[in-house]
């Protein structure tokens, strides 16, 4: 089949005194936030070329059809589709959700306590089917304090702008008008006469909180805060005693706060701390504390604590430890519960609230693993929690833990239906230095028959930005490639927060080359170690970690046998100097600011993917996108594609797939997920060839 060809309309960019050509810049059209939630104003030219990509791609996969089947079954046959979740106990009802066999959404349900009365009140496969459309986004799913109404969003394109609708859960008739241009967030007032919500401006920034009285237009809803700076954005939460709703407006390096009581009629927002750049703070209040989340003269985070927010006499309760990240609390009536993270690995820790004393919590015998506890109710006079963990190859296990007798009972295993034997499987933890000597952990996952002599194939995870930690935790999808010999790798690089926020710091703005670097490390590594060899590592990395995989196939593409790229950040400089675009200014301490800093712009035009392909052999490369997407445009994959098939030398693979209904998650529902999971699958197996 023909290659697909994209029309070259070559224009001259400038910036700092520096020129450049792009041939393909004539795709970023001036309306293309409009684009996104109406595809019929994509210029015919764009679709013409974006469908034949997918014609070439389909082409090319043909091969694969029998393979995509094959591990779509194993997947879904891994995941018990008849399931439930936890139970929640409220002051009336237990809350849960359940999915179906043949279902691709949750299904909400609930039971008043002292009954066996159970009562459906939101059926996701109904819902989609009673709207006709193809994308089927929810965003909240929320029940007023009295009981009485579900407020839920939707998102019916992909493009994350989401609809709020209310609903009368005894009638199941809306009672308000639906809200159009939200975050999809919904926090309903305790007196359950309001809700209060974010909008989006022009921009697809959320910037203003708004309060809907229920019943009533919401062209009356009352604006109660409005954030003045176009970096950052606004959301609203109530404090865990529920006194207080705070507001929180940020972007991803700073912070700020301010709070209003529950019972205020008109809410009067009072400033908590101003912010400082830099400085990250969370508030919430407990027994008559304040309590302050933040990295103020603590670079991995501290918590303190005072009585008065207006006097703010700040007192040291939990202390900062280097390059261990302190993290926040969950507060029971005589417990504090807290997390940490070091090495890429957690700890709970569980604090008797009378007598001060704080114990770790212990899980199980194996290194890595993933621990987490959540609440069973919404009462705090309890000792019960939810105690969950999970490890590479063994999958999740609940408990229900008395914190008073340490006694726990086991209530929920993940099941996978088609059988998983976790001894089958070795987990390993490892070290490498990058170029700096600073030490990378690596989490490896392989069966225990796979050699360690060169010979495999090995996937090799990465993403590194915002301070994204990758947890090792369970998945069972991942067991199609390494049942199959193939190696998983997660390269826990500089860029998340690993290793607290300075490995953050050292990966991003001036720094982000060190993620890069990292990577390329931990891949020459395994090489070295046997774990896999030259041409026979397959990178994989998605949205900021598509930005990282166009760097190092421009770096190193001979340590490749294949990429994939999903939603890939890869037009970083174009979208960095276009700050009309939704995420770039809030980016500026992530990424940096080239259109108004020379240092900046040199240092992001000497790594951005689309800017720096070379005349050279490449790898196979399966790049996907979504028409949709909101956060990474799909004009950047379309381009790189385009301009990689003027430059690359070689005969391999160099594949676009464009989900024409969809957003910056890829498709809607279950089985839409699996089918994107088992064509990335195939297209590994394929260029690995086997079976």
């Amino acid at each position: 089949m023909k290659i697909p060809q994209l029309k070259k309309k070559i224009e001259l960019k400038s910036c700092h005194n520096k020129t450049w050509e792009d041939d393909y810049s004539w795709v970023h059209q001036k309306n293309i936030l409009e684009v996104l939630s109406d595809s019929s104003k994509l210029l015919p030219e764009v679709r013409e070329y974006l469908e034949k990509e997918n014609e070439y791609t389909q082409f090319n996969l043909k091969d694969t059809k029998d393979h995509q089947k094959k591990i779509f079954d194993e997947i879904k046959g891994r995941i018990k589709l008849e399931d439930e979740s936890l139970k929640f106990k409220d002051y009336r009802y237990e809350y849960w959700t359940k999915t179906t066999k043949e279902g691709n959404y949750s299904i909400k349900l609930r039971k008043e306590i002292g009954t066996n009365k159970i009562e459906e009140i939101w059926n996701g496969d109904e819902e989609k089917e009673k709207l006709k459309t193809e994308y089927f986004g929810v965003g909240d799913l929320e029940v007023s304090y009295n009981d009485k109404f579900l407020g839920y969003s939707l998102d019916l394109k992909g493009s994350e702008y989401f609809s709020i609708y209310l609903r009368d859960i005894h009638s199941k008739k809306l009672i308000t008008e639906k809200i159009d241009n939200t975050s999809g967030s919904i926090t309903f007032s305790l007196d359950d006469k309001y809700f209060f919500y974010s909008k989006l401006d022009e921009f697809h920034r959320p910037r203003k909180i708004f309060r809907h009285k229920i019943g009533t237009s919401p062209k009356y809803d009352e604006l109660i805060f409005e954030e003045q700076s176009d970096a950052f954005t606004v959301g609203i939460s109530l404090s865990s005693d529920e006194k207080f709703f705070i507001i929180t407006t940020s972007d991803h390096n700073t912070s700020e706060q301010y709070y209003f009581g529950v019972n205020e009629k008109k809410p009067k927002p009072k400033l908590i701390k101003t912010r400082k750049k830099g400085i990250i703070y969370s508030v919430n209040s407990w027994d008559n504390f304040f309590y302050c989340h933040t990295n103020e003269n603590a670079e991995d985070f501290k918590i303190e604590r005072c009585k008065k927010l207006e006097e703010q006499n700040w007192e040291t309760y939990i202390p900062p430890k280097n390059e261990v990240l302190i993290g926040g609390l969950i507060f029971l009536k005589d417990w504090i519960i807290r997390a940490e993270k070091s090495n890429a690995l957690g700890k709970i820790f569980v604090k008797n609230y009378q007598t001060g004393i704080e114990e770790e919590l212990k899980f199980s015998e194996e290194k890595v693993i993933v621990p987490s506890v959540s609440l069973i109710q919404r009462d705090k006079d309890t000792d019960l929690v939810y105690l969950s963990y999970s490890s590479p190859k063994t999958p999740s296990k609940t408990y229900l833990y008395n914190l008073k007798t340490k006694e726990k009972k086991l209530i929920k295993q993940q099941e996978i239906p088609s059988g998983h034997n976790s001894n089958d499987y070795i987990v390993e933890r490892l070290e490498c230095s990058s170029h700096d000597g600073r030490l990378i952990p690596i989490t490896i996952t392989r069966h225990k028959k796979t050699e360690i002599d060169g010979s495999a194939n090995l996937l090799l995870y990465g993403y590194g930005s915002y301070g994204s930690s990758i947890s090792p935790d369970f998945s069972s999808a991942k067991f199609s490639l390494i049942d199959r010999n193939i190696i998983w790798v997660t390269a826990h690089i500089r860029g998340g927060m690993e290793r607290g926020m300075k490995w953050w710091k050292e990966g991003k703005l001036l720094n982000k080359k060190n993620t890069f670097e990292d990577y390329i490390s931990v891949a020459k590594y395994l090489i070295k170690k046997k774990y896999s060899s030259k041409g026979k590592i397959i990178g994989m990395g998605g949205s900021a970690g598509g930005l990282l995989m166009g760097a190092v196939v421009n770096q190193a593409p001979e340590l490749f046998l294949g990429i994939i790229m999903a939603v890939p950040f890869v037009d970083s400089l174009t979208t960095n100097l276009d700050h009309s675009l939704p995420l770039t200014i809030g980016e500026f301490d992530e990424f940096g600011n080239a259109k108004d800093n020379r240092e900046h712009f040199d240092y992001i035009f000497s790594y951005a993917p689309y800017n720096n392909i070379k005349k050279m052999d490449y790898p196979h490369i399966l790049i996907t996108t979504s028409l949709s997407d909101n956060r990474v445009l799909f004009d950047e994959p379309l381009k790189f594609t385009a301009k990689l098939r003027d430059f690359k030398t070689d005969n391999n693979l160099l594949l676009l797939k464009t989900e024409m209904n969809a957003g910056h998650g890829g498709k809607s529902g279950r089985d839409g997920a699996i089918e994107e999971i088992a064509l990335d699958y195939a297209f590994i197996l394929k260029i690995a060839k086997k079976n």
